[in-house]
């Protein structure tokens, strides 16, 4: 009998395995409820949060209603609060620094998964990549404003301007913080968790897959295009999903670089806000029903945040049927 639990016959390679013992059903048995345990203790946490603030928005609630999701007005002196303009920039910038992101963080995925450069190279650039998730949030802020904002107004900022500004999304001129400046440094801020979870799907499909594609006839980017992307959808779409839900609680390089306005204005060079980052402005300073209509506004941001994450795991669940 071998320490393992398993018979081994002499002159033979077969073996027979024991069945499992008492202690070792107990042991698996306490295993799966330590694991339950843990992941309802986790939505406990995660309620709990909600419901602390929900009762500190309370008062904001009672005295706005839905009405305040609704309202663009935000002025503490007369307690006029709305937070529509910070829905609409939390929005925006988001989807904008996706669009940027997504493309850029797919076809790196696919240039560190695939063998176009030497795995040497290969592994300095996925350090590289993972390390842009290590900087710090204000880091990004202050090169977006140094680097990121005079590079803008004096390059494509005036470019859009002078060439489009009949169009509304670029009709003011970029004078400083505003959206497309925020919506940028975003994108960067997002590329790693996209690049680093569609790089994972794509390593962990069976090689057999290339293999298959490649002995049809193929080419290497059919093969990638039509077969190895079509996999790993899955995991791509779930990272993109994480990287939407990361950029709309992202607080410090928005409030460092949007502007702080507001106001709705449909240009992308004019300033705005996110709720992120009223809150971070605005708390410190914050005293009476401004402190609820802030929590209010948190809440809200949870609320997208969680309906961002369901429609996350739907979506993932219809392209694994699919």
């Amino acid at each position: 009998m071998s320490s393992t639990g398993a018979r081994e016959f002499e002159g033979s390679s077969i073996t027979i395995f024991q069945p499992p013992t008492e202690v070792d059903k107990t042991l698996d048995t306490g295993f799966v409820w330590l694991t339950r345990i843990f992941a309802l203790g986790i939505a406990f946490l995660l309620l709990l949060i909600a419901l602390q603030v929900a009762s500190q928005a309370l008062p904001a609630m009672q005295a706005f209603g839905l009405g305040f999701i609704f309202q663009s007005a935000w002025n503490p002196v007369t307690n006029q609060f709305g937070v529509l303009p910070q829905i609409y920039g939390t929005l925006v910038t988001s989807f904008i620094a996706l669009l940027i992101a997504v493309p850029v963080g797919v076809g790196t995925a696919v240039i560190l998964s695939e063998n176009f450069l030497p795995m040497k190279v290969r592994t300095i650039l996925v350090f590289l990549v993972e390390l842009l998730a290590a900087i710090p949030s204000v880091v990004y802020g202050i090169w977006g404003i140094f680097v990121v904002i005079p590079l803008l107004r004096e390059t494509l900022g005036t470019w859009l301007n002078s060439w489009f500004g009949w169009f509304p999304l670029f009709s003011t001129p970029l004078t400083g913080p505003g959206i497309l400046p925020a919506s940028l440094v975003l994108s960067i801020m997002i590329l790693p968790i996209i690049t680093a979870i569609s790089r994972d799907a794509l390593t962990s499909l069976p090689p057999d897959l290339r293999q298959a594609s490649l002995g049809l006839g193929a080419t290497r980017w059919e093969t990638i295009l039509q077969v190895l992307i079509p996999a790993a959808i899955s995991g791509i779409v779930g990272g993109v999903m994480l990287a939407l839900g990361r950029a709309m609680g992202e607080t410090m390089a928005i409030t460092m670089l949007i502007g702080n306005a507001n106001t709705i204005n449909v240009s992308l060079l004019a300033p705005g806000n996110t709720i992120a980052s009223l809150l971070a402005s605005q708390f410190a300073e914050a005293s009476g029903l401004q402190v609820s209509a802030l929590l209010y506004a948190a809440l809200v941001l949870f609320v997208l945040t969680l309906i961002v994450n369901i429609l996350a795991d739907l979506i993932v669940q219809r392209v694994k049927r699919i």
